[in-house]
């Protein structure tokens, strides 16, 4: 499955590059994370609870960034597995400056499930994504876009 999109945020690019590539920040903005470990600088491990439909489980993630030219680009490479079931997931990001205060980000997500999450159907599976997606996202903007405190 492919989702994309592209999403303005009021905050300079280097603040949205820095709040992105953290694993710390990023997760914050994650439904349903129960813990993150940040292996090295490029790498990390979070556990998260996860499901479409009736098939749920706790997805430990392995996640790196395997691409990192900033402040405009990077690539993530996710692999997790709950009891059932597998996801691996490829995301790229480009975020551009539109002013001295405003970035564009542009984003895609190729996704591949198999197990019992599989079984759920694409279309219900499509609409858990954009649910999350959207929370997320609603999430980032509201952090990048809260005034910076001293």
């Amino acid at each position: 499955m492919r989702f994309e999109g592209t999403l303005d945020i009021a905050a300079p690019r280097d603040r949205v590059w820095s709040f992105l590539t953290d694993p710390k920040q990023v997760t914050t903005c994650a439904p349903d994370v129960q813990s993150l470990e940040v292996t090295d600088p490029h790498r990390f491990k979070v556990v998260v609870r996860a499901g479409v439909g009736p098939i749920k489980g706790t997805f430990t993630m392995n996640v790196e960034f395997t691409e990192l030219e900033e402040p405009g680009h990077a690539t993530v490479v996710a692999r997790g597995q709950a009891p059932g079931s597998a996801v691996e997931m490829r995301s790229t990001m480009d975020l551009a400056a539109l002013d001295g205060t405003r970035t564009t980000m542009k984003w895609a997500s190729d996704v591949t499930v198999s197990g019992m999450i599989q079984q759920v159907g694409a279309r219900l599976m499509q609409g858990a994504a954009d649910k999350i997606t959207q929370q997320v996202f609603s999430c980032i903007k509201a952090k990048l876009e809260a005034p910076v405190t001293a």
